[in-house]
């Protein structure tokens, strides 16, 4: 029976550090999920992959021991029931709004009796095992991003959602929400109002909670308010910083 590695690491109360992959390209991807990540994460709402490319990306993962995540473009079934067909052991879903979407959410990645996810896990059982219909509903994970004005109002209810194991918060849209500039860093006392609302909502159901942060600094001030999960690090932004750097090294001021 297969066994998410992120479910072993919360189970001994570590926190898993996410990698996120935005270039659309499976040597970025094997290089991001190579290079210590617990999980890395398909961006496929703000990244320019498209599934054929996802699916493609997931293969190379799969040559890493990072735990493959894929954040869909919508709350769409279809797509959802897609990704994990491919080998994707979770999805972080974005806008959820109301425990009546986020149920929609965790029901596409349940088989029955708990959802109505469809059976076809062609890539996913050859990567897993024979045994992957067994494992399946226990082993997803599942993340509802809360980023929205409706989706902070029903926090607790959409914490309370059956099966759906975390919160994700994704800073630049909550902060747009709380009438803020967008910022990956927030430090507006208004944002961490919020914030701690989420952690509380979530605690009170057992829940995860995600926090997408740009530096391993701003993560790190982060640990101590009760996140479980963190992530750290874009490939756009790493390799970006890391040639302006080279560049500025060597160039004349």
């Amino acid at each position: 029976m297969f066994t998410n590695p992120l479910r072993t690491l919360w189970a001994r109360g570590d926190v898993p550090i996410n990698g996120w992959l935005t270039i659309p390209n499976t040597w970025t991807a094997e290089i991001m999920a190579s290079s210590g990540y617990d999980a890395v994460t398909i961006d496929m709402q703000h990244g320019y992959m498209d599934y054929e490319m996802t699916f493609a990306m997931l293969q190379a993962i799969g040559n890493t021991s990072a735990v493959p995540l894929v954040r869909v473009w919508w709350n769409d079934p279809a797509l959802i029931m897609r990704v994990l067909d491919a080998g994707a052991l979770g999805v972080i879903c974005p806008l959820v709004n109301s425990r009546a979407e986020a149920a929609a959410f965790v029901g596409a990645c349940r088989y029955p009796p708990q959802g109505f996810r469809s059976y076809a896990p062609m890539r996913a059982g050859l990567c897993y095992g024979e045994d992957y219909f067994q494992s399946a509903n226990n082993q997803i994970v599942t993340f509802a991003m809360i980023e929205t004005v409706q989706g902070l109002a029903n926090v607790e209810d959409i914490a309370a959602t059956p099966d759906l194991d975390g919160l994700y918060i994704g800073p630049a849209d909550l902060s747009i929400a709380l009438g803020l500039p967008p910022a990956t860093e927030p430090s507006d006392p208004k944002f961490f109002e919020a914030v701690d609302r989420i952690l509380a909502a979530a605690k009170a159901h057992d829940k995860v909670v995600c926090l997408h942060a740009r530096t391993p600094e701003y993560a790190q001030q982060m640990l101590s308010k009760g996140f479980r999960f963190l992530t750290v690090g874009n490939d756009t932004n790493l390799l970006s910083s890391a040639a302006k750097a080279i560049t500025a090294a060597l160039k004349p001021q």
